[in-house]
């Protein structure tokens, strides 16, 4: 059976680094097993889901490279979830509950007065024909409860491994509300029975409701998929995230600036046991992917990691990959500055200094000195080896060597006393600008 994947964000905001990261390890499971990839939007909330965020999440995930095989929208599978619905009324497992939210508030706290933990006790099931009518006779209209197996529910986690829940210790839940609305879990499990998914990867906050969707898939007569359930991610300061912290949103660090690739090896690798390294492609993320290399303990993501790692993929990526995105910019200029960057956009930074105007800084006693080296300067053409030629000659002329060589020409050549090397950086200003900063 060919092996399929699904990341299921709701629409009802941007995908945080979070999230990002439960698609990026679905995504390289896939790739990994050659298998499918299904992008299926949450959005049966039709009143906070909107086609403006879904269109933000298409757009974060091509980002990111990945590209979903297929994509579904469970607004579009109400008719569905209303006949299995039926079908499941029908059969017992589902059973109407009349009891108002500060009802169940109450009850709740009772139990908890008397030491007993806050599980629904199933009133609702002792509902004779007539005191259904009656409530619905005062306006109330059921939410509807799935009944439980109350048994011992095992599967063995791709990632944590064995794991045991028992049903009887859990509230049966809600599946619908009472305005007719699904809540998350039922249509999750149609559509997971429906589409064939075979391996359900996603956050450790799900771990109780796996037992919960287990039981209603074997309700359903469907095929338990899979399970892997990774750490969550917490901030530098060890708290959770948050997808309300805009600065971790996917859509923000791209206008910020970060490299795809820097933001996927930092995702994929964060709580593995290899080292975070950057990648240029997925292709060495998808070689060295195995799920047992995910710890269980939370992974911290720091943007501090994040801004070293985009620095050192640029450092090793090659001009091609960067050109479309440097217009007039030439592969000498990439090769000589990308060592200096922390983002692409600080290029044009360099490129301000190598096309001037650029203020000279010289001391006083410095000013001989640059005459001396104005005068030894070589005639055009330039290459890499003009540099060497040039100080070595300026070196003859006035005895100097060293830094009290090296930094009057920085500070003269570009303004500043640190840069890319000017061995790479002179035949990109030229004879004529240098002239003029050393004058």
């Amino acid at each position: 059976m060919s092996t399929i994947v699904r990341f299921a964000p709701s629409p009802t905001g941007r995908i945080h680094i979070g999230n990002a990261r439960t698609a990026i390890l679905n995504w390289l499971f896939a790739l990994k097993s050659g298998g499918q990839f299904i992008l299926r939007y949450d959005d049966t909330d039709t009143a906070r889901s909107t086609e403006d965020y879904a269109r933000g999440i298409a757009t974060d995930l091509a980002w990111l490279g990945i590209n979903p095989a297929r994509v579904e929208w469970q607004s579009r599978r109400f008719a569905r979830y209303d006949a299995v619905a039926d079908d499941l009324r029908a059969r017992g497992f589902l059973y109407p509950c009349y009891e108002t939210a500060d009802e169940l508030d109450r009850r709740r706290k009772r139990q908890q007065a008397r030491g007993l933990p806050p599980v629904y006790d199933r009133a609702a099931l002792k509902l004779t024909d007539d005191e259904k009518r009656a409530f619905e006779a005062q306006g109330r209209k059921p939410h509807w409860r799935f009944r439980l197996a109350q048994k011992q529910v095992e599967w063995t986690d791709l990632i944590r491994g064995p794991v045991h829940i028992d049903t009887a210790n859990l509230s049966d839940p809600v599946l619908i509300r009472e305005d007719g609305t699904y809540l998350y879990t039922l249509p999750s499990v149609i559509d997971d029975v429906d589409f064939g998914v075979t391996h359900v990867i996603r956050g450790e906050d799900h771990v109780v409701n796996t037992a919960v969707q287990i039981e209603i898939t074997q309700a359903l007569g469907g095929k338990v998929p899979s399970y892997a359930h990774h750490s969550l991610l917490t901030g530098a300061d060890g708290k959770g995230l948050s997808k309300r912290l805009g600065s971790l949103s996917i859509g923000q660090m791209r206008e910020d600036g970060f490299e795809a690739m820097a933001v996927v090896s930092h995702a994929a690798l964060l709580g593995t046991s290899d080292n975070i390294h950057p990648c240029t492609d997925y292709a060495e993320l998808v070689d060295g992917f195995d799920l047992h290399k995910l710890s269980r303990a939370p992974a911290r993501f720091d943007e501090t990691e994040l801004k070293a790692l985009n620095a050192k993929l640029l450092h090793m990526t090659g001009f091609d990959a960067v050109a479309a995105r440097l217009p007039g910019k030439t592969e000498a200029f990439w090769l000589a500055v990308r060592g200096n960057i922390e983002k692409l956009a600080d290029a044009e930074q360099w490129a301000a200094v190598i096309e001037g105007p650029v203020t000279p800084v010289v001391a006083d006693e410095d000013r001989d000195f640059l005459a001396a080296a104005r005068a030894a300067l070589p005639a055009e053409p330039w290459d890499a080896s003009t540099w060497k030629a040039w100080t070595e000659a300026v070196k003859t002329a006035t005895g100097r060597k060293g830094k009290p060589l090296f930094m009057p020409l920085r500070l003269a050549l570009t303004g500043l006393d640190h840069g890319p090397e000017l061995a790479a950086l002179l035949p990109l200003i030229g004879r004529n600008r240098v002239l003029d900063r050393l004058a």
